[in-house]
């Protein structure tokens, strides 16, 4: 049986269990808790990815160009503060065999629009800008507190990543990005279900 055919309770364990097959990933969880930041959670694409390796039969971490790292911290929107942030995680990260890239998520609008071309209303949590995912499918966050606890963020739940069914999320990112992003991810993973962005013609 499909992990997204199994009750809620199983979903989630068998999303922990297929993430701890993605070593790096699992070391990133464990020295991102100690540099402690608000809010954060390691999310998008080291996440899903980890998963549609999993399920379809590659090694775990195939693919995955980097590890996001995202928190939220309106105490400072500068970029002297973030970047202070950066050189910290650069140290605590050294040594991967892959890269992880932190960002505030507090200061996105401030560059959004001349990246995307639209602009971003200002995020109000990690949340928020999980939510804001070109695909549902993506909108995936997981941490670990102190106490080993998994947190794990998951607005549209898990069986479309099980089921590698990838899902527009016309909230934010524009028409566009979503056709980019699912274009490539079908070189890597033929197997995906791209389901069309809302108004294409069946």
């Amino acid at each position: 049986m499909s992990f997204g055919r199994l009750p809620l309770d199983a979903q989630i364990a068998a999303f922990r269990a297929t993430l701890a097959r993605n070593e790096p990933l699992m070391e990133v969880l464990a020295r991102a808790v100690k540099l402690d930041l608000p809010g954060w959670y390691l999310t998008a694409g080291c996440v899903f990815q980890t998963v549609w390796n999993v399920v379809t039969g590659r090694p775990p971490t195939e693919g995955i160009r980097d590890y996001d790292l995202f928190y939220f911290d309106d105490s400072d929107l500068g970029w002297d503060a973030e970047n202070a942030v950066i050189q910290a995680g650069e140290r605590a990260f050294h040594g991967l065999p892959a890269a992880v890239e932190i960002r505030n998520e507090v200061r996105v609008h401030l560059w959004y629009e001349d990246h995307f071309g639209i602009p971003c209303a200002p995020y109000t949590s990690t949340e928020a800008a999980i939510d804001s995912f070109a695909a549902t499918t993506c909108c995936l966050g997981i941490r670990v507190d102190g106490n080993g606890r998994w947190r794990i963020y998951a607005p549209h739940g898990l069986a479309d990543v099980f089921n590698l069914v990838v899902r527009p999320n016309p909230v934010l990112a524009p028409r566009g990005v979503y056709e980019a992003k699912t274009q490539r991810w079908r070189e890597q993973w033929p197997g995906l279900t791209v389901l069309p962005w809302p108004g294409d013609a069946p």
